[in-house]
């Protein structure tokens, strides 16, 4: 398409009051952006639009602030696709209100990709970011895209992971302009999904992340996916109502058990309660896809993951595989207190940890607190 042909498309983006689910019934009703600001405003009334609405349709007026969005788009190197186009997610397409214009930056080819959802908790626990990770890494590799919200916590770990594979990608949703960063910590994996995976947005660029965008962007994150796995969330948490839209758009919806004393495990909890597939590894996702994308995924190393941890304390020197016992991964433990319970010289606790970390099966948390890596 054309460059100057996606002005019509930005224009109604940029139509204060008027949205994502009202551009589509234009759209549908008039079969153009060009049609629309063409119309008569008693045609336009008759769709039932706010007076304001119409009337700035009717003037033209979004076009010219349209002009210098496209100007911008191109300046940030940004690509614009529209529903009409073929690049455009086909699955996005077949929700009741998929956004008319998508801003893009990085692969676009992944869109099209089958994907998976994973989402949680801002706030999670030490388990909650092993599990995203890890359940993140093992679907790419078996040739999945992960997508997710590019937000501090579950977000974060499930791009980490699918960055961390060999195959598969990643891709982010914003709630806000894709021009900007939110949250600021996470310029690093922004960059890096951007450079080897991709970034949408529905929201003009320089959008704020406004509270009220989040439910608008979880949409996509649901409506481009086969599936949405809620890692941790609490009771009124986003990453439920991703859950909930996933329902709706007949996706599958997938938890991750947690403590049922810890808040953040309410939501997979309370999700698989009402009939959501319990999930502890890649294995559960994968089975309840579709034959055909099942068909198409790659065949990967098997091995479960507690027989993945029986082997790695297996390879263990006879000195090192107590603390690795002493370990979990889901509750740290301090060096005091495995001196304590070893009964070791804290010079021999602090050389096998570092033996462990250099094993990559073992992290150190902040204040000398460790953790047993989910493998």
């Amino acid at each position: 398409m054309d460059s100057d042909q996606y002005l019509g498309w930005l224009a109604l983006a940029l139509t204060p009051g008027l949205g994502a689910r009202n551009a589509g019934k234009l759209l549908r009703e008039f079969g153009s952006p060009e049609a629309i600001f063409n119309a008569s405003l008693t045609a336009l009334e008759a769709q039932r639009l706010p007076a304001a609405v119409a009337q700035a349709i009717h003037t033209r007026q979004p076009l010219s602030a349209a002009a210098k969005e496209l100007a911008q788009a191109q300046t940030a190197g940004c690509r614009l696709l529209t529903w009409d186009e073929p690049e455009y997610p086909s699955r996005l397409r077949e929700i009741y209100d998929p956004p008319p214009l998508l801003y893009v930056i990085g692969n676009i080819e992944l869109l099209n990709r089958n994907m998976i959802a994973v989402v949680g908790s801002r706030r999670p626990t030490p388990y909650g970011n092993q599990m995203a990770e890890r359940l993140a890494k093992d679907l790419a590799d078996r040739n999945l895209i992960i997508g997710s919200g590019l937000a501090r916590g579950i977000d974060s770990s499930a791009h980490k992971g699918a960055l961390a594979a060999v195959q598969g990608g990643t891709i982010g949703v914003l709630g806000c302009g894709i021009d900007v960063v939110y949250p600021k910590e996470n310029r690093k994996i922004f960059e890096e999904v951007a450079r080897r995976g991709a970034i949408i947005s529905e929201f003009p660029l320089g959008t704020f992340p406004a509270p009220q965008n989040f439910p608008i962007r979880n949409r996509v994150i649901a409506g481009m996916a086969l599936g949405v796995v809620v890692v941790e969330g609490a009771q009124y948490s986003g990453s439920l109502i991703t859950a909930r839209l996933a329902m709706e758009f007949g996706r599958e919806v997938y938890g991750v058990p947690g403590n049922a004393t810890q808040p953040a495990s309410f939501g997979p909890n309370q999700l698989i309660k009402q009939g959501a597939k319990l999930v502890t590894g890649w294995e559960d996702v994968v089975e309840e896809l579709p034959t055909p994308v099942r068909a198409e995924l790659l065949p990967v190393d098997v091995a479960t993951s507690e027989e993945r941890a029986s082997l790695v304390e297996e390879s263990l020197a006879p000195t090192v595989r107590p603390l690795y016992a002493l370990l979990s991964m889901d509750e740290a433990r301090h060096v005091d207190e495995m001196v304590e319970l070893s009964g070791l010289s804290s010079s021999e606790v602090l050389a096998a940890l570092f033996e462990l970390e250099l094993k990559g099966v073992v992290r150190q948390l902040p204040g000398k607190q460790f953790l047993k890596v989910l493998l």
